[in-house]
Parts: C-alpha cells; structure tokens; sequence
C-alpha cells in the first residue's frame, strides 16, 4: 500500500508550478498580469486599459489613450495556503512581477512589449499521508513570458495586433523515490487579437494564444536520461463590453483554456529502471472561465473596479490520486481595484484577489482530499504621454 500511494505521489509531481511566477488561478493560468487587470478579474479582452495588454489582446494597445509611450510596471504577492489530507504545504508566499511599454509609432501603428509570469503553481509538503515515514513532495514550476508585437488600427472602428511569446519555463520535482534538479528549457508561440467597436457603447474584443510549443526538459540520473515536453495550452477569449454612461465600464468575458491538449498525460522517456513512470496520466480536461468587471469613476482622479470569475476545476475527483503536486482547484475568484491619478502622466493601482477555498477527494484508490484558496494583492505604477 505505502509502495503504492508512492507511485502516486511521482505520477503527481511534474504539474507542481511555483517560483517566483506562481499562479493556479485558473487552473494554472493567471487570471491577470497587473493590478487594473485583476481588478476586473480579468475581463479585459474587450476594453483594454494598460500596456499589458500586449500580452492578453496586443490589438488592445492601438486603444490606449496615449500620444508617445506608455509604461507599466508592477508587483504581485501571492498566498495560497494548499492542503493535501490535513497536511499544510509550506512556503506561503509568492512574489509575481510584470510589465509593459508600447509606442506609438503614428496614427496607425503601436509597438509594444511585455514579460510576466504567465502559469505557476507549487507544493512544499514535508507529509502527504497518514502512514509511515514521511511521504514529502516538493515541487517547482514556472512559465515566464517575453512578448514583442504590434497593433495596426484598420479602420476608427477595427483594430488587430499580434506578438511573438518568447517562453522560458523551469521545473524541479522531489519525492521519496527520486530529486530532479531544477532545471530549465525555452519555447515559443504566437498571440494574436482584435478590437471592434460596434458603437459608441459596445465594443468586442477577440484574442487567440497558440499552443506554447516548448523543449525537452532533461535530466541525467543514476539510471539514465529521465526527458519529457511539457506544452501551454491553447487559449481563446471572446469579450464584450459596454460603457451605460461616460464614467462606467462592464465588460464580460469566455475563455477556452485547451489542458486537455496538453496536460491529459505526459509521455516520459527513461531506462525501464527508472523509478518515474512511462506516462503521468494527470487528466486535465479543457476549461471554460466566465468573467465579468465593473468599473467606476470617481471625480477625474480615481477609478474603482470589482469582478467575479469562475472556471470549473480541470482536475475531477477521479484525478485527484495523479494531482497531489497540483491543486489547481480553485473556481470562484472575486476581485477589488482602484486606480489613483497622481498627475497627468503618472498613475497607481492596487487590487485584491480572494479565490475561495476548494477542494476534492478521489472517487478512485486511495481516498486522498485536496485543498486550495488564494489571496493575491497586486501594485501597479502606470507612465504615459
């Protein structure tokens, strides 16, 4: 029995993600990169508002009110307390940095840039069971993103953009049967968007992100080579927002996130020596997330923001056995944010992210419960002229 529940805490390892880009909102994606797009939990396909946009809807940059550049910078603090059979993960704390610049080049042209974490997750658990000795896992992974690209504005009502994702992804599993090292591969894919304004109240905004197409981790161990490939899944986001009156803004978006695709299993190529199995059968399915902002002005100076957003966990009860170094589990977010004017060209934003606490218990084996919730605070610092 011990032997057994050991395989399944290998077979869970290799979808632990933190570092210092760590997520697990929905499933493992962020829900956004900065505090503006946080605080409308975010649904921000439609009615982009920062230079981060280059990295969620690259046409949202021929948007942006600006006349020569606009910088964005920030800092995210991460808290999600995780749990496997009673059993609390340490490491607490996670600290996820970003930013942004576009420049407008004319009328027509935007060219921008920008890096953050994009997936993260993770598990420090010096115990996982109930049994003897201690049944630790500890994991690490981190998807990091550079994204250069542009926006062309076709028409006053049509504007499309695209970027190439620079990737850089990092990844460490330890267990009772076996340590692999941190260690480190690159990839590359393609985000490409759209803004239509259907009226003077109604725009729609539309973003495509290809698989993320990565390299072989590798590892030399006593037994051989241990090598797998771990993609990003394709996503695709439909948003719709619409402005009632001059100081409010509602936007409400879909997303597809394609796990299935890429986080079903994972082939792993080693010497029938090797302790770690052939195939990590995580079981992943697709996730569809459903979110909605609300913003406010307050005077000319102040801005305030809430959102909700809810994803059904990609990881299901017959699952749970193969996901003990990922409880990526959580569904329901809510959101607050406000954004402060300090003068024409400069700007701040906070915001606060509370996903509720969720958990699963395995319907199959071993009945093993996992349990996540998060709180994360985001500061933003905004330049533009």
């Amino acid at each position: 029995m011990l032997a057994t529940r050991k395989i399944r805490t290998v077979a869970a390892l290799v979808l632990g993600i933190t570092a210092p880009y760590a997520a697990a909102t929905n499933g493992d994606q962020m829900l956004g990169l900065t505090a503006i797009q946080n605080g409308m939990a975010g649904a921000v396909v439609a009615a982009p508002q920062d230079a981060a946009t280059v990295l969620v809807n690259p046409a949202g940059m021929a948007e942006l009110n600006i006349k020569d550049v606009r910088f964005d910078l920030g800092v995210g603090f991460l808290n999600p307390p995780r749990r496997v059979n009673g059993f609390d993960s340490n490491s607490n704390i996670y600290m996820m940095p970003a930013g942004a610049v576009n420049f407008r080049v004319n009328d027509r042209l935007t060219l921008g840039m920008g890096l953050g974490g994009m997936a993260g997750m993770g598990v420090d658990f010096a115990d996982t069971a109930a049994a003897a000795g201690n049944q630790f896992v500890v994991t690490t992974k981190q998807l990091f993103k550079v994204a250069p690209g542009f926006a062309f504005r076709v028409s006053d009502q049509l504007a499309l953009g695209a970027t190439i994702n620079l990737n850089y992804q990092s990844l460490a599993l330890s267990n009772p049967a076996y340590t692999l090292p941190q260690n480190q591969v690159f990839g590359w894919g393609m985000t490409a968007g759209m803004v239509w304004k259907l009226t003077d109240k109604l725009q729609l905004g539309a973003a495509w992100t290809s698989k993320q197409h990565m390299d072989e981790f590798k590892w030399n161990t006593a037994a051989g080579q241990v090598s797998m490939r771990m993609d990003g899944p394709q996503t695709a986001a439909l948003g719709l927002a619409w402005r009632p009156a001059k100081d409010w803004l509602i936007e409400g978006d879909i997303k597809k996130i394609s796990f299935g695709d890429v986080l079903n299993s994972v082939t792993v190529t080693r010497p029938a020596a090797s302790p770690v199995p052939a195939t990590l059968n995580f079981g992943w399915s697709d996730q569809t997330v459903y979110a909605i902002g609300i913003q406010k002005d307050i005077g000319e100076r102040m801005q305030v923001r809430a959102g909700f957003n809810y994803g059904k966990s990609p990881i299901g009860a017959e699952d749970v056995n193969n996901n003990l170094g990922s409880l990526a589990v959580v569904e329901k977010h809510l959101t607050l944010g406000l954004t402060r004017k300090f003068s024409d060209k400069v700007s701040g934003s906070v915001s606060y992210v509370h996903a509720f606490k969720n958990s699963l218990t395995s319907n199959t084996g071993a009945a093993n419960t996992i349990e996540l919730k998060q709180n994360i605070l985001n500061f933003q610092v905004s330049y533009q002229f």
